[in-house]
C-alpha cells in the first residue's frame, strides 16, 4: 500500500504532522498538533492508491460525517473533514491505549472488566442506533480502550445510515433498501466470526445486527474464545446458522449465571427472540454489575464443581502447551517459512440462485484472477482451471494438490435486485486454516470495486513482494462506465464457451459494451478474442474477415489502454496468423507476458508461435509454464501434446492427448490429433480407431469441422485407403461452392495420399489468401513427407518463416 506522501514536521491545514501511527485499506492515520487550539489530534488520510477514487472518497466523507453526528463519550469523537493540496482527512480525537482484541489476547477477561467495558459498549451502541446509525462491524478490534478505562467504538466504514428523521428506536427499523454503504476495504482477520445470521444470508440489516455482533464481543471477553470457530468461512458461516456455542461456563466457572444468561440471548440466531435495544443489554448488564457489587451474584456454580472444573482446565491447559509446544518443533523444524508464492482463485458460487445473474459471480471471480495475475512473484492458476471446480464441494487441500498451490481464494455472491452481498475467504491449503476474510455490500454497479479490495487484500495478507507500480496497477480504479462493464461481463461468459454460438454471442455484448463506453478497452480485447478465435483454428471464418477486426479491436484497445496484457496477446497473434510479421508478433507476445505473467492465454499464445517458428524445445518450455498456471485446462494439456507431435516425440504425444481426453473426452480436436499421432508411428487401425469414437457429424467436412475432417482425409491417405481419402475430398469440394474453404487443409488430404502436385498447388491456394492454417506449415505432421521439395523451402522463403 502506498501511504500519503506526509512527512514528520509538515503542516497540513493548521495540523503538523508528527508521528504516523498506522494504517489500514481505507487509512494511514498520523499524530498531529491542531495549532489553533494547541491539542495533538489524529488525522486519516486516504491511501494514495484511492486517493483519486470517486467511491473510496465518497465512503470516505460518509465515515466522517456518520460518526461526527455521535456525539458520546464511548465513541471515537470526529472533529472535522477537511481537505488541503487535495488531500482529504479527518480530524479526530487522539486515543491512547489498546483495542479491545489486544487486551483480550485469547485469554478471559476479569468479570467486573468484562461487566464495566460491556455497559460502555452498550451505551454507544445505543446513541448511534437512536440516531439511525447501524455499525454492521462490531468486534474487539474496533472497541478502543484508553488508559483511563473508557470504552470507545472506532471504524464506521461499514456503516448503514437511515434515512433522513428515521430513527432505529423500534424493532422493526430496518435500513431502506436504497441507502448508500459506506464500506471499508479492511481485512481484520475472523471478521466473519462476528457476523449475524441475517448478515451471512445476504439479508437487509438493522440495529439488531450489531446487538449479535455485540454478543459475540462479550462471549469472547469472557471466555478469550470464539463462540463460533472453524478453518474456513464456510465452516464459520454454517456455526453461526445452524449451532450453538459452548457455554461460557465450561470455559470460565467463574462466568456468572446471569452474565451467561445475556450472551445467549444476544446471540439468539432469530433477531425476532433476540434483544431488540442496546439499551435493554445495558440495563441488564448494569442490573448484574450492582448485584455482583454488593455480593448479590446469583447461581454461580458450586465451590466443588469450581474446583473440580479449574483442575481440569489446569490440567488440559499443560497438556496443550506440551502438544503445542511438539507440534511448534515439528512444524518450524520440517519448514524453515510459511511463505504463499502460488493461489488459485475458485469461482465464487452465485447463492442467489438466478442462473441470469450468474455471469455477476463469474465476473467478480474472473476480476479477482486478472488483477493477481498481474503481479510478477505470484502464480495464479488461470480461470478455465479454476472453473473446473464451479458449483461442486471441494476439499481445499486436495484441490491445491491437484492445482499446485499453496492458497486457495473462495467466496460467494447474494444479488437482491442492485443489492449485492460479497462475501470472500483466503485460506492456506496446506494447514486448511484461514488467514483472511471479509464481507462487502455493494450495488451492482460497483463490481469493480469489490474486485479491487478483494485483490488488494488478499495481497496485503500474503508476503509477495510489491513493488510501488505492482500496487498502484493492483489497485488501479476501473475507468468503464458500470453498465458498459456488465455487458463486457457477459460477453467474456460467452466467449468462455469456446462455441461458435457462444463467439457469436460474445460479440454482441462486447459491442453494446462499446456503445455504452467507447473508452472500454477491456471490451476491445474481447471483440478481438472473438474474432482470432472465429479464426484460428476453429474456421468459422475466412481469415480476412476475422483476423483484421481482431487487429482492428486489439489495436483499438492499446490506444486506450497500452498497459492492456490482453491485447497485446492477441495482437501478437493476428501478427503471426495473418500478418506473418513474424518479429513484430514476438515483441508482443513478450510484452504480453510481461504485463501479466500468470496469464495463461498470453504463455500458451506465444508458445503457439515459437512452434510454428520451429523453435520445438522453446515452445515446450513456454506451453509448460501455461499448462503450471492453468493445470486442468484441457485446451492447454491438449497444446502441450501437440507441442511433442510438432517435434516427432510420438510417445509423449500419445500419452499427453490421453490426457487432455480425460479432462474433455467430447472434444473432437483431440481425438483426431491423437490419431495423427497414431498414423506417424504407423499404427493406421489405432488412428482411425480414434476418429470413430466421433459422431460423422463431428468429422463432416463443415466450416466449423476443416481441421478434423482433412485430418482423416490424411490418415486415410497415409494407410493407403485412397477411396476413402478422395471421398473426403469431394465433400470438401462441395463445401467450397457454398462456404470458405481453407485450401491448406486440402492441401493436407493430397500430402497423405503422395500426390506432391496437387498438395503444392493447395498450398498455393491457401499462401494467397493467407489461409490459417499457413503458419503452422513447420509444426503440422502432414509435410513430412514433403520437406526436402525445393517447393516446400521456396514457399517457406516467401513466407518469412525461417528454414
Amino acid at each position: 500500500m502506498t501511504t500519503p506522501s506526509q512527512p514528520v514536521g509538515q503542516t497540513v491545514s493548521h495540523y503538523r504532522i508528527l508521528r504516523k501511527i498506522g494504517g489500514g485499506g481505507m487509512g494511514v492515520v498520523y499524530e498531529a498538533e491542531d495549532l489553533k487550539l494547541g491539542r495533538h489530534v489524529a488525522l486519516k488520510f486516504l491511501p494514495d492508491e484511492l486517493a483519486h477514487d470517486s467511491q473510496a472518497l465518497s465512503r470516505f466523507q460518509r465515515e466522517a460525517k456518520a460518526a461526527s453526528s455521535l456525539n458520546h463519550a464511548n465513541i471515537c469523537t470526529i472533529h472535522e473533514i477537511d481537505e488541503a493540496d487535495g488531500r482529504t482527512f479527518i480530524a479526530m480525537e487522539l486515543l491512547e491505549g489498546q483495542t479491545l482484541r489486544h487486551m483480550i489476547a485469547g485469554k478471559p477477561m476479569e468479570i467486573e472488566t468484562v461487566l464495566e467495558l460491556g455497559i460502555q459498549i452498550a451505551e454507544g451502541l445505543d446513541a448511534a442506533h437512536s440516531k439511525g446509525i447501524v455499525h454492521r462491524d462490531i468486534k474487539p478490534a474496533n472497541i478502543f480502550v484508553t488508559n483511563r478505562w473508557q470504552a470507545k467504538i472506532l471504524d464506521f466504514g461499514l456503516a448503514k445510515v437511515a434515512s433522513k428523521g428515521a430513527g432505529l428506536s423500534a424493532s422493526d427499523s430496518t435500513i431502506a433498501s436504497g441507502e448508500e454503504h459506506l464500506t471499508s476495504p479492511g481485512s481484520t482477520l475472523g471478521t466473519v466470526a462476528y457476523m449475524s445470521p441475517e448478515q451471512v444470508r445476504g439479508k437487509e440489516l438493522d440495529a439488531r445486527t450489531d446487538l449479535f455482533s455485540f454478543g459475540a464481543v462479550l462471549y469472547e471477553m469472557c471466555t478469550g474464545a470464539l463462540p463460533f470457530r472453524g478453518d474456513t468461512s464456510a465452516l464459520i458461516f454454517n456455526a453461526i446458522l445452524e449451532c450453538n456455542p459452548v457455554a461460557p461456563v465450561r470455559l470460565n466457572p467463574d462466568t456468572p449465571l446471569k452474565l451467561e444468561e445475556i450472551i445467549t440471548k444476544a446471540l439468539e440466531k432469530d433477531r425476532d427472540v433476540r434483544y431488540q435495544h442496546a439499551s435493554d443489554v445495558k440495563a441488564d448488564l448494569k442490573r448484574l454489575k450492582r448485584d455482583t457489587e454488593f455480593g448479590k451474584s446469583v447461581a454461580k456454580a458450586a465451590p466443588t464443581l469450581r474446583w473440580r472444573l479449574r483442575i481440569w482446565m489446569i490440567a488440559a491447559a499443560l497438556c496443550l502447551f506440551v502438544v503445542a509446544l511438539v507440534a511448534a518443533a515439528i512444524h518450524y523444524g520440517n519448514r524453515s517459512h510459511a511463505s504463499i508464492n502460488s493461489l488459485a482463485v475458485l469461482p465464487f458460487s452465485n447463492t442467489g440462485g438466478d442462473p441470469s445473474t450468474e455471469y455477476v459471480s463469474d465476473g467478480i471471480t474472473e476480476g479477482i484472477i486478472d488483477r493477481l495475475s498481474g503481479l510478477p512473484n505470484l502464480k495464479v492458476i488461470s480461470r478455465t482451471s479454476a472453473f473446473r471446480y464451479k458449483q461442486r464441494e471441494i476439499d481445499p487441500q486436495k484441490v491445491a494438490k491437484d492445482l499446485g498451490v499453496e492458497a486457495l481464494v473462495t467466496g460467494r455472491v447474494v444479488q437482491h435486485g442492485n443489492d449485492l452481498a460479497v462475501s470472500a475467504e483466503l485460506v492456506d491449503a496446506r494447514e486448511d486454516k484461514q488467514l483472511w476474510g471479509e464481507q462487502y455490500s455493494r450495488k451492482v454497479a460497483d463490481i469493480t470495486s469489490v474486485q479491487r479490495e478483494i485483490a488488494t487484500a488478499i495481497s496485503g495478507n500474503l508476503s509477495v513482494p510489491l513493488t510501488s507500480e505492482d500496487k498502484t496497477r493492483l489497485a488501479k480504479p476501473s475507468t468503464m462506465n458500470a453498465e458498459s462493464y456488465q455487458l463486457y461481463l457477459k460477453g467474456r461468459f460467452y466467449w468462455n464457451r469456446g462455441t461458435l454460438e457462444g463467439l457469436q454471442k460474445g460479440i454482441e455484448y462486447f459491442e453494446q459494451a462499446i456503445e455504452k463506453d467507447p473508452g472500454n478497452a477491456q471490451a476491445y480485447a474481447g471483440l478481438a478474442s472473438c474474432y482470432n478465435d472465429l479464426g484460428g483454428g476453429f474456421a468459422y471464418l475466412p481469415p480476412k474477415e476475422n483476423f483484421l477486426k481482431a487487429k482492428a479491436a486489439a489495436t483499438k484497445a492499446l490506444e486506450i489502454d497500452d498497459s492492456l496484457a490482453e491485447a497485446h496477446s492477441e495482437l501478437g497473434w493476428t501478427k503471426w496468423q495473418y500478418d506473418w510479421d513474424w518479429s513484430g508478433a514476438e515483441k508482443e507476445s513478450k510484452l504480453a507476458i510481461e504485463l501479466k505473467p500468470s496469464s495463461a492465454i498470453a504463455h500458451f499464445r506465444y508458445a503457439e508461435y515459437l512452434m510454428v517458428m520451429g523453435r520445438f524445445d522453446d515452445g515446450l518450455a513456454e506451453i509448460n509454464r501455461a499448462q503450471d498456471i492453468d493445470p486442468l485446462s484441457a485446451r492447454i494439456v491438449g497444446a502441450f501434446a501437440f507441442h511433442y507431435l510438432a517435434a516427432h516425440r510420438y510417445d509423449d504425444s500419445v500419452a499427453q492427448f490421453k490426457k487432455a481426453i480425460d479432462l474433455d473426452p467430447h472434444l473432437a480436436w483431440f481425438h483426431a490429433e491423437l490419431a495423427w499421432a497414431y498414423a506417424r508411428k504407423g499404427m493406421f487401425a489405432q488412428a482411425i480407431a480414434e476418429y470413430e469414437k466421433l459422431s460423422p457429424k463431428e468429422y463432416a467436412a463443415s466450416p466449423e469441422n476443416q481441421v478434423v475432417a482433412s485430418g482423416l482425409g490424411w490418415v486415410y491417405g497415409m494407410a493407403g485407403k485412397r477411396t476413402e481419402a478422395l471421398r473426403i475430398l469431394q465433400k470438401f469440394n462441395e463445401l467450397s461452392s457454398r462456404s470458405y474453404v481453407d485450401f491448406y487443409q486440402v492441401g493436407a488430404i493430397y500430402a497423405g495420399m503422395g500426390d506432391k502436385d496437387r498438395a503444392f498447388e493447395s498450398l498455393e491456394k491457401g499462401h494467397i489468401e493467407r489461409s490459417d492454417g499457413m503458419v503452422y506449415i513447420k509444426a503440422d505432421p502432414f509435410w513430412d513427407g514433403l520437406r526436402s521439395d525445393p517447393r516446400y523451402a521456396d514457399l517457406m522463403s516467401r513466407m518469412g518463416l525461417p528454414q
